[in-house]
């Protein structure tokens, strides 16, 4: 099986940027730590910061993987033509966040992408990313 975590703006700075919030190890670590403990998955990654690249990515992935794994960033609070993109796919899409978007900014608490998910999961910091795959595989069982 294969899965595809696609991360969008700014997330390339996780580590760096507010550790107080995204925590302090990299996507790259964590991505290494994912990828043995679901050994069993081809697990496949892209981070973008520009929107259009991450709607190509997400018509590719409707012809490549079972299941795409979509930290929009920012964007899932503005960007209707990702929305557009993930219904447009009949890849089954988890919508995730780091941080628990809910318990943060008020503009943090619309997804345009939310509705046209399969499901989302929030607020458990980078164990976000293992629970949408978790999910992914108690589907598929």
């Amino acid at each position: 099986m294969k899965i595809l975590i696609l991360n969008g703006p700014n997330l390339n700075l996780l580590g760096e940027r507010e550790p107080n919030i995204y925590g302090n190890i990299s996507f790259e670590t964590y991505l290494d730590q994912l990828r043995k403990r679901f050994q069993q998955l081809e697990i496949n990654f892209k981070q973008s910061n520009h929107e259009g690249e991450l709607i190509d990515c997400l018509h590719k992935a409707d012809k490549e993987v079972n299941a795409v794994i979509l930290n929009a960033a920012a964007y899932t609070h503005t960007s209707i033509a990702l929305a557009d993109a993930v219904n447009a796919i009949k890849t089954p899409v988890i919508e995730v966040h780091i941080s628990n978007v809910f318990a943060r900014e008020e503009f943090r608490k619309q997804s345009y992408i939310a509705p046209v998910a399969k499901g989302v999961i929030t607020g458990f910091g980078l164990q976000s990313y293992a629970l949408a795959i978790q999910s992914i595989l108690d589907d598929n069982n």
